[in-house]
């Protein structure tokens, strides 16, 4: 799948003058926790969201730095931080440059923006134009779609199910040394063999069970000795 699939394309939005008081009640009417800011030209420079209007004077949230931490702050550094709590506009409280993604990134590379950055949304932009966002709730709602979807090619013979459960337990990187014979009876997956860790048997039940066709899952496993 792709960012374009699940992403949002009714986006609200800011310019970079909106009065912060305008994007919190924005924000709460929308039940949105972030705005992208963009220019004349739909281009994005930068996002604001909940976090960035949390630390204000108005509700007496500013974070004063510790005495420890003041030492190694420079002139330029508290000026900012100051812009940053008492800013009055968009411009001045907004994160910048915000991260983006495309519309064709696959969601594999939105799930890793997101947790590099530690955020919660990104601005879907296409030739530098804002199109669209997504955010962590439209990657939930994705996943709840997808395993709604029937399941189609079910096998229904033993032998053909235990050939997929052998390519899934192939391919796996969690293996290590797992020995595991595996047998198929009226669509019941039997586990023979030995396992490093409980983590590594849990990881075989649960790929065991997500082939298709398999009705059940006994174990019949042993822990490794070790060395």
């Amino acid at each position: 799948m792709k960012t374009a699939d699940i992403m949002v394309t009714n986006v609200v939005s800011v310019g970079p003058d909106t009065p912060v008081r305008e994007i919190a009640s924005l924000m709460i009417d929308r039940r949105i926790s972030g705005v992208p800011v963009v220019d004349a030209n739909r281009h994005v420079v930068g996002i604001v969201s909940e976090g960035d209007l949390i630390r204000r004077p108005e509700i007496e949230t500013e974070r004063a730095p510790s005495a420890w931490l003041s030492l190694f702050l420079s002139a330029d550094d508290r000026a900012r931080d100051f812009v940053k709590t008492h800013g009055l506009k968009a411009r001045d409280v907004m994160a910048q440059p915000a991260v983006c993604v495309s519309p064709d990134a696959p969601l594999a590379d939105v799930v890793r923006l997101l947790e590099r950055h530690r955020i919660k949304r990104l601005p879907v932009v296409d030739h530098g134009k804002l199109v669209g966002l997504v955010t962590r709730t439209d990657l939930l709602r994705a996943l709840l779609a997808r395993q709604a979807l029937p399941v189609t090619g079910v096998p229904h013979a033993d032998g053909e199910i235990r050939k997929r459960i052998l390519a899934v337990l192939d391919g796996a990187d969690w293996g290590g040394s797992v020995i595991v014979n595996v047998q198929v009876v009226k669509g019941v997956a039997h586990l023979w063999g030995a396992v490093d860790s409980d983590d590594q048997r849990r990881a075989l039940r649960l790929a065991v069970e997500s082939v298709p066709g398999v009705a059940a899952v006994e174990e019949h496993l042993a822990r490794s000795m070790p060395g």
